[in-house]
């Protein structure tokens, strides 16, 4: 299974970006799948995740009211529409899948990964 991770790039503070994660093949349907995040000089964040029919969906405090997870099956394929950036949400973004239906905000419950794409949020 490879993921394929698209979308970041530079924008102001107030500004948005829509990440897309494309996934090699059906077996992600079944599965949920989530995205997290790297900054420099601090550990992987959850951002979202969503279940395998896109039905339940949860949120890092953080992003909540900001950021919306979705995902659209029949193109194998995860977003994340990120408005009102700020600048502490600059980081590489992570889409990964789930080993079951549905997970959480916990990195094990996640047995593969994309290659991330970088969001970098000017003040």
């Amino acid at each position: 299974v490879q993921l394929q991770a698209s979308g970041g790039g530079l924008v102001q503070a107030g500004g948005s970006l829509r990440l897309s994660c494309v996934v090699s093949r059906r077996t992600s349907s079944n599965n949920g799948m989530g995205w997290f995040r790297l900054a420099p000089g601090k550990e992987r964040d959850f951002v979202a995740a969503i279940s395998w029919n896109g039905r339940y969906t949860s949120y890092a405090d953080s992003v909540k009211g900001r950021f919306t997870i979705s995902r659209d099956n029949a193109a194998n394929t995860m977003y994340l529409q990120m408005n009102s950036l700020k600048p502490e949400d600059t980081a590489v973004y992570y889409c990964a899948v789930a080993r079951r239906a549905v997970a959480g905000p916990g990195a094990d419950a996640y047995n593969y990964w994309g290659q991330g794409t970088q969001v970098t949020v000017s003040s």
